[in-house]
This record gives structure tokens, C-alpha cells and sequence, in this order.
């Protein structure tokens, strides 16, 4: 394991030599800003001060002094770096930014899915699982779940709207409006400000699943490779507005189970699915020393 230091905020933390600096970085709950993961956005490009490294590119060594991708990058030896704006887990605080609309998709019969670009991504700092709120004018503030990973270039959000529900209709208008917004990000401690170290139990109800999408993308991204399982419940099977995606989840990423429940239940005003949630994890046999 290798000591990595990026100036100027004397940051430190370990990676080995099988290990991008970027995934390194984000296990030890440190945001380096990056988009694309690949080396080609150049966001987290950083600068090598001391030690020896490897672009996992072309293979080829990098000199002190020259630039680097830290997406593409694995030490050779203790480094330092050169790199702006990253902070320590817990440094996050709110800020409000004019986001431009990219796209606003109905998914479901009361489901929007909402991609919003912020300007400067690179200095956008959230932790996955964490919310932002939407600003109108002379309006209270609206609050969402961030379904996008850190990493993710736009940020997306899941906005159930029914027609009777006034405060989210009037969102949805303002969203396909062709204005820019007023959001403020980031807000929640429901959130992984660093990798767990054991397997993971995530439960969610209705559209609380954006923030789960928002942690199983990070956590895709980051290699992590214990368990995690999922449990999702709603009131109807068509609540159920991205199964496919976390059934696609589950056959793709060999650490990932998925467990829906379904109250099955046409009373809009029941809330019974919420209890049959918990009785299901509570019925799945966890230790729940084992688990986070």
C-alpha cells in the first residue's frame, strides 16, 4: 500500500498498485472531482510532484512534474499530487447553483425522471445517498434524492408528481419551462462519506429508491465487491418505476441482490406497505452486527 498526498489540502490516504488514485481516493470518503472516468473529460487531472506513477492508458511511466488522469493512474511508490478543489469527507457544505434543465421524462404514471447540468461540475460536491432541494420563487424550498453517483457528469433526480399533489406539479412546470432553476446541494448524513467495510443492507420505499440508484452507482463505480442487498417497497406493482433497472443491477454486478415488496393494495391513503417493508427485513435473517 502506497501513501498518497495531494496539495494543497494535504489530504492523505492509501492506494495499492492495482488501484486507480480516483476509485483510492473515493474509498477513503475523499472527492476528487472527475466526470468521465476514463481519462477523457480531464477533470481530475492532477499533477505529480514526488514519487512514481503509472497511465494505465498507454502504459507508460509518469515524470515528475508532468500531468496525470488520476481515473488513469496507479502508483509505483509513494506520490504527491497537485490537484485543486478536493475536500475531506464532512467538508461539503450547501451552496446554491443555476442548473439548466436537460431533460425532464415521465417513466411511470406519476414518475419524472429530471436531468439537471450544473455549470462548474467539477466543483459540485455531494456524497452518494445525499439530497438536494429546488428554489422557486415564492415558494417553499422542494426536496429531492440525488439518483446520479458523485462521478456522473448531470445530476438526476426522481420527482413523483400525481396531479393532486400541487407543490410537485408546480416543479414539473417550472422544470419544462425551458428556464434555469435555483437548487441548493448538498444536504443528508443518510449518505457513504467513506467505503464500508461490510456488506450492505439498503431499503427503500416509493421513490426512495433514487438515493439507493445514487449509492449503487457510486459503489458499482468504486469496485466495491461485498454484498448488498436491497429491499424495495410500494403500494402497486406499477410504483415500481425502474425495476428493470435494479433487476439488471442484480444480473450484472455479481455483489448485488434485489428484493422487491409489493403491498399490492389500491388504497392510495394505505400505509401498510411501509410495515410490510420492514417485516420483510426483518424476516431475511440478518446479523445485523454484519451489516451497515
Amino acid at each position: 500500500m502506497f501513501r498518497i498526498r495531494l496539495q494543497p489540502s494535504g489530504l492523505c490516504y492509501g492506494a495499492d498498485k492495482a488501484e486507480d488514485l480516483l476509485f483510492a481516493a473515493a474509498a477513503a470518503g475523499i472527492r476528487v472531482p472527475a466526470a468521465c472516468r476514463n481519462g477523457v473529460c480531464e477533470i481530475c487531472e492532477a499533477r505529480l510532484l514526488k514519487g512514481r506513477a503509472l497511465n494505465t492508458r498507454n502504459q507508460h511511466s509518469i515524470a515528475v512534474g508532468e500531468p496525470l488522469m488520476m481515473c488513469r493512474t496507479r502508483p509505483l511508490a509513494d506520490l504527491e499530487l497537485e490537484i485543486p478543489a478536493v475536500m475531506a469527507s464532512g467538508n461539503y457544505q450547501p451552496r446554491q447553483y443555476q442548473a439548466k434543465v436537460i431533460d425532464v421524462r415521465s417513466i411511470s404514471h406519476d414518475v419524472y425522471r429530471v436531468a439537471l447540468q450544473l455549470p462548474r461540475r467539477r466543483d459540485v460536491a455531494f456524497h452518494a445517498g445525499q439530497y438536494l432541494s429546488v428554489i422557486l420563487p415564492g415558494a417553499d424550498p422542494c426536496y429531492f434524492s440525488i439518483a446520479s453517483s458523485p462521478f456522473a457528469e448531470q445530476i438526476e433526480l426522481h420527482i413523483q408528481a400525481s396531479p393532486d399533489w400541487i407543490s410537485a406539479q408546480k416543479v414539473i412546470d417550472a422544470l419544462t419551462s425551458g428556464q434555469d432553476v435555483t437548487v441548493e446541494l448538498p444536504h443528508g448524513k443518510a449518505c457513504l462519506a467513506s467505503m464500508p467495510d461490510k456488506p450492505l443492507l439498503l431499503v427503500a420505499a416509493g421513490t426512495g429508491f433514487a438515493q439507493m440508484k445514487s449509492l449503487v452507482d457510486y459503489l458499482r463505480e468504486t469496485r466495491y465487491q461485498k454484498p448488498v442487498k436491497l429491499f424495495w417497497g410500494v403500494r402497486k406493482h406499477e410504483d415500481m418505476y425502474l425495476r428493470s433497472l435494479a433487476q439488471q443491477w442484480q444480473e450484472e454486478w455479481a455483489p448485488f441482490s434485489f428484493l422487491p415488496v409489493v403491498g399490492d393494495d389500491e388504497d392510495n391513503d394505505w400505509g401498510g406497505h411501509h410495515d410490510q417493508l420492514v417485516r420483510a427485513v426483518l424476516a431475511s435473517g440478518f446479523d445485523w452486527q454484519d451489516v451497515e
